[in-house]
């Protein structure tokens, strides 16, 4: 086995030598040609690597140079900008002194011109208190004693003069004035066929059977009381057949009474619980109603739809009066008068003449719930909504509640007392009528000089009987102006009042 070992051992030393002297010759040559290439290529890279280094450096000094033109290109248009702002900015900084050279001047020749006037006016002062010293010591009244005589001295000497060239002024004016008027407003309002007033405070209900009229009152008057307080109106049921009259006041809610009633009876259970469910439809019903009503409001005028509270408030108008007019229609009119004179007068938006027409009377939906006039109420109720400020502005002073601020808002004040004054609009008490009378003849037997006073055509014209011997014809002339404006002042009326001053002579004898 050693013996195997030792054979294998010397086999391979043999083989390796053998091997080392065959390829020893061929790795040298190897080597020689790797060392050969080597050096070749380090010698192509390094000439390589030589060009590209002279190329880029070659670049750099382009680029340096390009740079170095380019900076001196803007450092010269700097220097050339920062010139001519150097140049501008000094010239103003010339002009801006010479402004506050001469606004010093100015000021201190006003300075000088005001102190100048105060030297003046007291020296004028002084010598006029001395002045009117001396002329109150030899006359001895006092000024205002003077002015007041020698206004009245003026007034006694100019007076015919006066009613005469104001009678004649006068007279001008109305020629021109009534035409131009009559027609602006005839225009406006032919275009609008508008119905009269009709003023009732009662809804009649019609039944079938006079049973149902125990139904409704139930025993002991408990269904008539619980309709009557859920509804806040009054039942009357009498002997009238056929018939169950609603009263109150308030016309929305005799439509929701109405509406709660039919339906009672049309279901034939009456009783508390049941007219409280009634009533309640009814109401909603209602509610339903008046945003319909305010939502065609605004269709039928062609203007946009306004927020859901304001056209609920709209058709709560449908069902108030005022003197009898129907405040819906009545506002409707006005809208629809004022976009008219607005087109015929020219200088307004007739949009907003129609838009503020509609709503000048908003307030007077809420006027019973809520202090204070329906002109502010409703001025607050379009400002809490985001109307437009236009309108408000237009409809806040057709009462004068505000001062006019537009021309949109006189036009409207115009519209809204031709809608009232019409004939057939309104309807007033027998109480306020008399009254109104009586005020109309108080104020023009108040002038000297008056005998008798008659308001006649109800209210529409005043007809004052003159004393002949103490007022002759321009001194009446001049006491019929002096009422009307007093009554323009003093008293309140629909329309217009004509007054008539008469003046006249009588000699009467005896035949014996």
């Amino acid at each position: 086995m050693e013996t195997l070992i030792l054979i294998g051992i010397t086999g391979i030393l043999i083989g390796g030598g053998s091997g080392f002297l065959f390829f020893r010759p061929n790795s040298k040559r190897i080597e020689e040609k790797a060392r050969h290439d080597a050096e070749k290529l380090r010698k192509s890279a390094s000439e390589e690597a030589e060009k590209l280094l002279n190329d880029a450096r070659r670049i750099a000094n382009q680029l340096r140079q390009q740079a170095e033109q380019e900076e001196i290109k803007s450092r010269q248009r700097l220097e050339h900008l920062q010139s001519q702002f150097d140049e501008r900015i000094s010239k103003r900084e010339e002009l801006l002194e010479q402004k506050i050279q001469k606004n010093e001047e100015a000021r201190e020749k006003y300075e000088k011109t005001v102190e100048q006037y105060n030297v003046k006016r007291r020296e004028i002062e002084t010598g006029l208190e001395k002045q009117n010293a001396e002329l109150e010591r030899i006359s001895k009244l006092s000024k205002d004693e003077a002015k007041k005589e020698l206004f009245d001295r003026m007034e006694h000497e100019v007076s015919d003069k006066l009613t005469e060239t104001l009678k004649r002024k006068v007279d001008m004016m109305r020629q021109s004035a009534e035409e131009e008027g009559s027609n602006i407003v005839i225009q406006s309002i032919q275009r609008l066929a508008s119905s009269t007033t009709s003023e009732s405070t009662t809804t009649v209900v019609k039944i079938d059977s006079e049973d149902i009229k125990g139904k409704i009152i139930g025993r002991e008057g408990r269904n008539i009381n619980a309709f009557e307080m859920l509804t806040g109106v009054d039942l009357i049921i009498d002997d009238t057949p056929g018939t169950v009259t609603i009263a109150s006041f308030d016309m929305f809610r005799r439509y929701i009474a109405k509406i709660a009633l039919e339906n009672l009876i049309k279901d034939g259970r009456i009783h508390p619980s049941r007219i409280e469910e009634s009533v309640q439809k009814a109401q909603e019903s209602a509610d339903k109603l008046i945003l319909d009503i305010g939502k065609k409001s605004c269709e039928d005028l062609g203007i946009p739809v306004y927020p859901e509270p304001i056209l609920k408030l709209l058709g709560r108008l449908r069902f108030r009066t005022s003197y009898g007019q129907n405040v819906l229609a009545h506002s409707m009119e006005v809208a629809y008068i004022a976009e008219g004179l607005a087109h015929q007068l020219g200088g307004a938006d007739p949009e907003i003449c129609k838009r503020a027409g509609l709503l000048h009377d908003i307030g007077k939906a809420v006027s019973h719930e809520v202090e204070g006039g329906h002109a502010v109420i409703g001025k607050e109720i379009l400002e809490k909504f985001g109307v437009d400020k236009r309108v408000v502005i237009a409809m806040q002073s057709h009462h004068e509640d505000f001062p006019y601020e537009s021309l949109e808002a006189r036009i409207l004040q115009a519209a809204d007392a031709i809608s009232a004054s019409r004939p057939g609009a309104r309807r007033e008490t027998l109480e306020k009528y008399i009254k109104r009378l009586k005020e109309l003849e108080a104020i023009a037997s108040s002038f000297s000089g008056v005998e008798k006073v008659f308001a006649i055509q109800a209210g529409r014209e005043v007809r004052v009987f003159v004393n002949a011997k103490e007022l002759d014809d321009l001194k009446s002339e001049k006491l019929s102006f002096e009422i009307a404006r007093k009554l323009e002042k003093e008293c309140e009326y629909p329309g217009e009042v004509h007054v008539a001053v008469i003046r006249e002579s009588r000699f009467e004898d005896v035949a014996k």
